[in-house]
């Protein structure tokens, strides 16, 4: 069975018919006919049911359908990938990123990176953080952005930066106007927050033990724009990060006092760095970028000192391994 006849079957699947399946492959009905019979000849089957001039599917050439796709899929991948060794500039990267980070960071090194190789092409996913280290850890995605750091032996971080977190007021709000706030003030308060496994909840959650006190969660949500609007509607309070913040006009954003109200962000991919060529020098790239955008009009005292603050030297590896 060829390469071209498996091509070939599954236009005819798509089509269901002869005449316009010959058409888009620029073959004669004839050659694609006997190309059918041998198919099915080797098989032992017949694939489709014959009415007249019209053909249908049968439950047989469904289950051929979907391996011959599957096939024809892994073949371009593999075609993809031996592009991608010879030319990394060509490859193709998948990004898995905390959600709050499709905002300012990703697309900031994507548009940094298309100056350096515009040929590349990437697949991005947003998710929750322990279901972004999951997919590194099972080679779903080639590097995750992710915060804070994950508590993960087998594989490798590589620390960027550190992101100011503030807390989120509805309009109106005893807290409104201050200039700063610290997290014993909100003990008492109802919280809005990420449900278990987000990054940010993490967070949340560190503070407010050092704080000495358990959070009361009044509405835990999946995405920050619901918790922004939740916040916005008077639901409660909320932890939020600083580049974030912007997104709720309803909500007002006061810097949090307390010295650990940041949150330490990185890459993090499998052990000895990601196999493909393309996502090493993406990585590399990564690791040598000196300053992300920071949030506007904060002012230079705000706590902590540092917006965005680059934490240790990265671990790199070559792009040529």
């Amino acid at each position: 069975m060829q390469l071209r006849e498996l091509q070939w079957f599954t236009t005819l699947a798509e089509t269901e018919h002869i005449t316009e399946a010959s058409i888009r492959l620029n073959i004669s009905q004839p050659t694609l006919s006997r190309a059918l019979a041998r198919i099915e000849r080797k098989l032992g089957v017949q694939l489709f049911d014959r009415n007249q001039n019209r053909l249908r599917l049968n439950k047989y050439g469904e289950l051929f359908q979907a391996h011959a796709l599957r096939a024809l899929n892994e073949i371009d991948r593999g075609e993809q990938r031996i592009a991608a060794l010879v030319d990394p500039d060509r490859g193709s990267v998948s990004l898995g990123f905390a959600h709050s980070f499709g905002g300012w960071l990703i697309p900031d090194l994507l548009n940094r990176y298309r100056a350096v190789a515009s040929s590349t092409s990437f697949e991005l996913h947003g998710g929750a953080c322990d279901s972004v280290v999951d997919s590194v850890r099972q080679g779903r995605i080639d590097i995750g952005f992710v915060a804070p750091e994950p508590a993960a032996d087998d594989l490798e971080w590589i620390p960027l930066g550190r992101e100011a977190l503030c807390l989120g007021v509805p309009a109106g709000h005893v807290f409104e106007g201050r200039d700063h706030v610290a997290m014993a003030d909100v003990a008492d308060e109802p919280m809005i927050a990420l449900k278990a496994g987000y990054g940010l909840r993490q967070v949340t959650d560190r503070l407010c033990r050092e704080a000495g006190f358990s959070p009361r969660i009044a509405i835990e949500v999946t995405e920050l724009s619901t918790l922004h609007a939740l916040v916005a509607a008077g639901m409660g309070v909320a932890v939020v990060p600083a580049t974030h913040s912007v997104a709720a006009a309803a909500v007002d954003t006061i810097s949090l006092s307390d010295s650990t109200a940041f949150r330490c962000y990185g890459a993090v991919v499998r052990k000895h760095g990601p196999s493909g060529q393309a996502a090493r020098r993406f990585l590399k790239f990564v690791a040598g970028v000196s300053a992300f955008p920071a949030r506007p009009n904060r002012s230079p005292s705000d706590n902590p000192p540092a917006h965005i603050l680059r934490t240790k030297a990265p671990t790199t590896w070559p792009v040529s391994a």
